[in-house]
């Protein structure tokens, strides 16, 4: 295989051998350098900055580039589990929703909270044969979080659009490093916190299909006044909402978004198509380096995640060592990202034990 550097160049100078995308990405040093700039301001000028809302445009706009929206089809905010509330809350009485068994609580539990509605799961791989015509939403992650397994973005979204159904994607674990049609699902949600090397406190929601080109927009019940048309002119009583999905904004951590600025930027500038060569890539040379050990990985090809039984054990001996990794579900799993190099794959494989024969 052909070695494979870090990309982003001195962006990133870990103390670990970082292995743990998939829970928390690294930050920039151009995001850090902002975000003490950011504090250093806030002592004269308050917590919100001399800025507010530039940031957080500035966010916007180059996350809409990056999913392929127009800018005016993204919101800003601050959790998964909060934009699914909101989803959850525009769905009548007695609706159906459809999720893949054991998806991430922070996409499910909003739904199953709502007593009125029919929540119904199906294995991932079967997700879209089991949308029928009383599916009025179907929501799954792009990317499963424990194992790294990738939906079948077209056949779910072609399946649904059968039915009359509404999809609902979490991008958390795939925006960043898969490319992504946003524009083909009615929602898209994604935690930048991971692979888009964001600061937790950054969460975007996309909106295609025909939400608000044709079809009104739903109800934003928990819109304050960022989500007027005029933010400093809603400050009091009800609001006038935004004619753009800004309507949907929460008002933002503000030290959150100064950070994922730069940090978007950073992924702009490498190019996802890039991030995703690199990535699986790596994750590629692992699983092959597990097979000569006689170690079979979940099935996930085309994974930046790579989720492996039998191996917990090794997790207190690798963070001895220096190695970030995470155990989910029964599985030792490592998640592969730009600042990741051939030599962290070969590490890691080294302190799981030597090839048979060796």
């Amino acid at each position: 295989m052909q070695r494979r550097a870090p990309l982003g160049g001195a962006e990133f100078a870990p103390e670990t051998t970082f292995l743990n995308s998939a829970s928390s990405g690294l930050l920039p040093a151009r995001s850090a350098a902002a975000l003490r700039a950011a504090l250093d301001e806030s002592a004269s000028y308050g917590t919100m900055g001399r800025d507010y809302f530039g940031a957080a445009t500035a966010s916007r706009a180059a996350f809409a580039r990056l999913v392929g929206v127009p800018a005016e089809r993204v919101a800003v905010g601050s959790s998964v589990a909060v934009q699914s509330g909101f989803v959850a809350g525009s769905l009548p009485a007695g609706a159906e929703v459809l999720v893949p068994e054991g998806d991430f609580s922070s996409l499910v539990n909003p739904f199953a909270a709502r007593p009125d509605l029919t929540l119904r799961t199906a294995p991932l791989e079967a997700l879209a044969d089991a949308v029928h015509p009383g599916t009025a939403l179907v929501a799954f992650s792009a990317v499963q979080s424990v194992d790294g397994r990738i939906a079948d973005l077209a056949a779910i979204r072609d399946a649904a659009r059968a039915h009359g159904a509404r999809t609902y994607l979490d991008a958390t674990q795939a925006a960043g490093w898969l490319p992504l049609p946003a524009a083909d699902f009615d929602f898209v949600v994604a935690g930048a916190f991971k692979w888009l090397l964001c600061p937790r406190g950054t969460t975007f929601m996309a909106f295609g299909g025909e939400l608000g080109a044709g079809t009104p927009w739903p109800a934003a019940p928990h819109a304050g006044w960022v989500a007027g048309e005029d933010p400093g002119a809603s400050n009091y009583g009800p609001i006038h909402p935004a004619a753009t999905a800004r309507r949907f904004d929460e008002p933002h951590a503000h030290y959150s978004y100064v950070g994922a600025e730069r940090s978007l930027a950073l992924i702009e500038e490498l190019g996802v198509d890039a991030v995703h060569a690199h990535n699986t890539a790596l994750a590629a040379h692992y699983r092959a380096g597990l097979a000569e050990r006689g170690l079979a990985p979940v099935p996930a090809p085309g994974s930046a995640i790579v989720s492996t039984p039998g191996l917990t054990d090794a997790e207190h001996r690798l963070t001895e060592a220096g190695v970030r990794i995470a155990v989910r579900g029964g599985l030792l799993r490592a998640s592969f990202h730009l600042y990741n190099s051939t030599d962290d794959v070969e590490r890691l494989l080294s302190l799981l034990g030597p090839r048979p024969g060796r």
